[in-house]
């Protein structure tokens, strides 16, 4: 009889144990605001960067506490490990051992750049409601604003980042920004053409 109330009390502590709320937070569904920034209208919310993973991939904590992996919408920089840039992705940047040098080496750029401006920081998370929520890896998909200022946007501007493409609202604004990236050869559109070889 001892046996069988220990049994069932260790099975009611484990029970209740599950309810008691230790499960991994999440943010609530309606802690996020509606933004409209830019033309874009989506949820927002304020978060802490915790983590620049490489120029266009951030760990985020959300106000209750829980965490995200966001990956910048509309964006991307080049990868950091040479074995794995993609010079076919950049257009105007040889696919030749100079050509993997020189996006390695602005991967690397893009990923100082995010840790300068973002790590540590506060910053304003927007969802875009045009564009998908999550991406394959299953990263929230947004655009991060510093002070009022698109964050992914100025990837684009100062030469860090590629226009992705994908549908999002700000995609015009995005390729009109790297069309004047590239004509003003700004970043790692600044490929010397002798090193094509």
């Amino acid at each position: 009889m001892y046996t069988h109330r220990v049994a069932v009390a260790l099975v009611a502590v484990v029970l209740l144990g599950g309810c008691s709320g230790a499960a991994p937070l999440q943010p609530a569904n309606d802690s996020p605001t509606t933004a409209s920034v830019d033309g874009v209208e989506g949820p927002a919310w304020n978060v802490t960067v915790t983590h620049v993973v490489d120029g266009d991939t951030v760990d985020i904590r959300y106000a209750n506490g829980s965490a995200d992996t966001v990956r910048l919408l509309g964006v991307d920089t080049p990868e950091t490990p040479p074995n794995t840039v993609s010079p076919g992705e950049f257009e105007g940047i040889p696919d030749t051992e100079a050509g993997r040098d020189h996006l390695t080496a602005w991967g690397e750029r893009a990923t100082d750049f995010a840790e300068r401006e973002l790590a540590g920081k506060e910053v304003r998370l927007v969802v875009d409601s045009e564009a998908d929520r999550r991406g394959g890896y299953g990263r929230l998909l947004a655009y991060i604003y510093v002070d009022g200022e698109n964050f992914n946007k100025a990837l684009v501007t100062d030469g860090y980042a590629r226009l992705y493409d994908s549908e999002f609202t700000l995609r015009d604004d995005f390729a009109a920004s790297e069309r004047t990236a590239r004509r003003e050869a700004v970043g790692l559109w600044a490929f010397p053409s002798d090193d094509a070889a």
